[in-house]
């Protein structure tokens, strides 16, 4: 059936989100019109909406960049194609992309921020279709989990690739426990980690990622940073491992106090990766880099290169999604979000639209 309006909840400006319908536009030849199955709930999400993080398409417009849906529009060879969306979908052309950088396109379109007033939290989209993902099975996953893939699941995935992890390094995850952190945990191991510290304030959760890949967990909460360096200090002097040196750390969290933390732990020939998103500010020493040869890299998003080989990690359950995944009503956005806000998810959400 020809769709003429697209459903949608739009976010009129931060803090107000209502029910609509925009016009169906006219597809280009290299677009094709993806119904939607699921959109998960992201913290940029929420930074848009209770931060006022600004978005490139200015209010009002829809949020949401994580979606997993069917090609129900556009090249007839597609059509009734199970894909996820690239959270960023790069131009391919300008000197960015070419260098290989194209996660980081300037010309970037993503959903829910700078493709129009297209977002996830809709009942169809519209998309180009070059780098779409296409899933030729699902191995009993059902299509709304898989919208995780397209961020929670490839930023930690490119993360990994920024820090130049290898085989048999060792990893430090702040944030072990968070929306970004159970696949930033779970990727590490998938690259074959030696040693995996995860450190969250959620403790049940982050007890229960020993479980998908962490060795060992602390809970930075009531602690001061000279008490969880010699927590750690103690913990590498029991496991004969470096204390000073090599280690890869991935701060997931946005948070000041685990910026700071990630910084405080960053030592001799190490890596901090910066993963999460925070508007504040941190006071850090730069010389420290110097003296410590080490590094601090940032890292956007993922290629949509990247899907395919994240996406068969996932069929394979080395990166395990089930039990980190549970769907909503898109009729429950705001009740959701607040929820999300306030830290009283145990799961990411993915909302299934229900107009």
């Amino acid at each position: 059936m020809a769709v003429d309006f697209i459903k949608t909840y739009q976010m009129i400006e931060p803090g107000k989100i209502f029910k609509t319908e925009v016009p169906k536009p006219s597809l280009s030849v290299d677009e094709v019109l993806v119904e939607i199955k699921g959109c998960g709930v992201c913290h940029t999400d929420l930074s848009y909406y209770y931060q006022g993080v600004p978005t490139v398409t200015k209010p009002p417009l829809t949020l949401g960049h994580e979606i997993a849906g069917i090609i129900v529009e556009g090249r007839s060879d597609l059509i009734g194609k199970e894909v996820i969306i690239p959270a960023v979908m790069p131009c391919n052309e300008c000197a960015i992309c070419k260098s290989g950088r194209e996660n980081r396109c300037l010309n970037q379109k993503m959903p829910g921020n700078s493709l129009g007033i297209y977002g996830g939290f809709s009942s169809h989209i519209p998309v180009p279709y070059r780098d779409l993902c296409f899933i030729e099975s699902r191995n009993n996953i059902p299509l709304e989990y898989l919208a995780v893939v397209a961020d929670a699941v490839t930023t930690p995935y490119q993360a990994a690739i920024r820090a130049e992890l290898k085989e048999g390094e060792n990893v430090i995850i702040i944030g072990a426990a968070g929306g970004v952190g159970t696949y930033m945990t779970q990727t590490a191991r998938a690259f074959k980690s030696n040693f995996i510290l995860g450190l969250d304030v959620a403790e049940e959760k982050l007890n229960n990622m020993l479980n998908f890949g962490l060795d060992y967990a602390i809970n930075p909460a009531g602690k001061d940073i000279k008490e969880i360096k010699e927590l750690f200090k103690n913990l590498c002097k029991q496991n004969n491992l470096p204390s000073n040196f090599g280690w890869k750390i991935f701060e997931c969290t946005g948070t000041k106090q685990g910026q700071e933390l990630a910084l405080e732990l960053l030592s001799f020939i190490g890596r901090l990766v910066v993963v999460g998103y925070g508007p504040h500010k941190i006071e850090y020493m730069l010389s420290k880099l110097m003296a410590f040869d080490a590094e601090i890299v940032g890292t956007w998003g993922c290629p949509p290169k990247h899907y395919p080989k994240v996406l068969s990690l996932v069929l394979e359950e080395k990166i395990k999604i089930k039990p980190f995944v549970e769907t909503k009503p898109m009729s429950e956005i705001i009740n959701v979000f607040e929820d999300a806000h306030h830290g009283k998810l145990k799961k990411r959400v993915v909302l299934t639209p229900d107009f």
